[in-house]
């Protein structure tokens, strides 16, 4: 039976505890309405004032209500994930801030040292300002659009630069702060449609934010439902990347228009479109509620596939059997497990990053607890610069001790699968962290990267 099916016999609707549910959210200067924090010592509450004024901050009430254990506070994972904590700051970033506040600095003041912070704090990672956006052959710079690997393309449609919450380690905090400069994002469907049309190497369309879902149906249908045009049969699988299962799975289930959303994946699927959304998961308790169930179910009806992915983190889950219970429960649901990330080196970096070599060990012993339906989770894995880098292991040979390493994803196809050897670092974090092993200057890739990618990608 199909999802549209489903729908009108009423088997998948919104049962009567999620009709009409209102969205509730929280910024930076609703922080003293939220009462679940006012029972928290009053230098915690102020360290949540101090920190997201340069990070951005927003939570709901399903979160707050239905996610967080505040009996567990603040070690509760869900917390950490979405309240900020002093530690997400520099002690010396968050004295400079905390200090103006304390004073009642004026806004100008204020924003200068803000600024000032957040060029510190790498926003846009990876060279993706850089690197990743495309230029037409007149030089113009194609807007809200990236193009780092030959067979996927990721769009940032305007109206989806935000989230229904959001994660206090995020790799894209820069969409979020009010800084046009920092933001990716169009509104243009044509531009992406044109671009599309003239890369018959893209296989993948990734739609990105923030988070799509925050879209309307019929915005998100505006950029999609033109991809079942006869131009667009290269463009095999459409992904839409997104946190609503966590942050609001009622998205799915008694939104508005949540009907005309799984309608709208219906359709494409029935098309012959892939349809993946690549879920983002942090902990097993994210899956743990009815409605998230529930929104699990309605969309698996509709033909379209969930794939998760999401960073290995301290301070949330960096225990490996929190990750074997998330993958479980995955596969238990009918989701597919995709990718284990290594944080990136951007925000909050310092505060949630996990030395390599224990990324690995978690990983490992994480994988060995599950069945082989749950190993199609992928990593730890770098998005770097040059793509995609997986830590395959820790070794010794010919008498030294490496990391093992190989690309899952490169600008460059060629690099693919080809493994690769760093000197042993424990307390290496990042790619830019290792050097090459047995006497190497460089690793491979090195010199090919700087002669064709230094400059804008073409």
């Amino acid at each position: 039976m199909t999802a549209t099916n489903l729908l009108q016999t009423g088997q998948i609707g919104p049962s009567a505890a999620e009709q009409g549910r209102p969205f509730r959210v929280y910024t930076q200067r609703d922080l003293d309405r939220i009462t679940a924090i006012h029972h928290l010592p009053s230098d915690q509450r102020f360290a949540m004032k101090v920190v997201s004024t340069v990070l951005p901050f927003r939570v709901n009430e399903y979160v707050i209500e239905q996610l967080i254990d505040w009996a567990n506070v603040p070690h509760d994972p869900i917390f950490q994930l979405t309240f900020p904590q002093a530690g997400m700051l520099t002690p010396e970033h968050y004295a400079q801030v905390a200090d103006l506040l304390r004073h009642d600095a004026g806004k100008a003041e204020l924003d200068a040292v803000v600024a000032r912070i957040r060029e510190t704090l790498n926003p846009h990672p990876a060279g993706q300002r850089e690197l990743n956006i495309p230029r037409l052959p007149n030089g113009e710079v194609v807007t809200g659009i990236q193009h780092k690997y030959r067979e996927t393309v990721l769009f940032f449609p305007s109206q989806g630069q935000t989230c229904h919450a959001y994660c206090s380690f995020c790799f894209r905090w820069a969409q979020f702060i009010g800084d046009k400069a920092l933001r990716i994002a169009t509104n243009e469907a044509q531009d992406l449609h044109a671009y599309l049309r003239q890369h018959r190497c893209v296989t993948d369309l990734l739609v990105t934010g923030g988070d799509p879902m925050v879209m309307k149906a019929r915005h998100l249908e505006a950029y999609l439902e033109p991809l079942l045009g006869r131009d667009f049969d290269h463009v095999q699988t459409i992904r839409i990347g997104t946190k609503a299962l966590t942050f609001w799975p009622y998205r799915f289930t008694s939104d508005p228009d949540s009907d005309a959303l799984l309608a709208l994946l219906e359709r494409l699927v029935a098309a012959g479109k892939h349809v993946a959304l690549m879920a983002h998961f942090n902990h097993w308790r994210e899956l743990d509620t009815e409605v998230c169930e529930r929104a699990v179910e309605r969309i698996r009806a509709t033909g379209a596939e969930i794939r998760t992915q999401g960073p290995l983190l301290a301070h949330i889950n960096d225990d490996p059997d929190a990750w074997a219970a998330l993958w479980r429960r995955q596969v238990q649901l009918g989701i597919i497990p995709y990718y284990m990330f290594v944080e990136r080196d951007t925000g909050a970096h310092h505060y949630f990053k996990v030395p390599l070599v224990r990324a690995w060990e978690i990983y490992r012993e994480g994988i060995q607890q599950v069945s082989g339906l749950a190993r199609t989770a992928r990593g730890p894995s770098m998005s770097a610069g040059p793509g995609k880098v997986e830590i395959t292991g820790v070794a010794e040979l010919a008498g030294e001790k490496v990391f093992v390493l190989r690309f899952l994803q490169a600008r460059n196809p060629d690099w693919v699968h080809r493994p690769f050897f760093a000197q042993f670092d424990p307390e290496a974090t990042w790619l830019d962290d290792l050097r090459p092993a047995f006497g190497e200057p460089e690793f491979f890739f090195e010199s090919e990267y700087r002669e064709r990618w230094t400059g804008v990608l073409h």
